[in-house]
């Protein structure tokens, strides 16, 4: 019952984020790795030939904004100039949070 309640008042979501700036070679994927982790949001992150980063993250919202916040305030060397996010409902696809290539 007392879990039921806690469920009840997560808002599970899923978020693609599109990372844009100096986002690449600044070790930015492993921070989002960790910062995901921390807040116990599963999902992906890789970089992209355009030299953008996108994310998916799947957890509770408030969860996945405080990693996109501290991605955007907290990084010690990227500078995002813009980041764009989809919002979804999660399809519960992932178990962990891992970088991919």
């Amino acid at each position: 019952m007392i879990l039921q309640l806690m469920r009840m008042n997560v808002a599970e979501a899923r978020a693609e984020v599109k990372f844009i700036g100096i986002v690449q070679g600044v070790h930015f994927r492993d921070y989002t790795r960790r910062f995901a982790m921390q807040q116990r949001v599963t999902g992906w992150v890789r970089n992209r030939s355009d030299g953008t980063v996108e994310a998916v993250f799947e957890g509770d919202k408030h969860n996945i904004e405080e990693v996109v916040r501290r991605l955007r305030e907290e990084h010690p060397r990227a500078m995002i100039a813009k980041v764009e996010v989809k919002w979804s409902e999660p399809k519960n696809e992932f178990s962990k949070f891992s970088i991919r290539s």
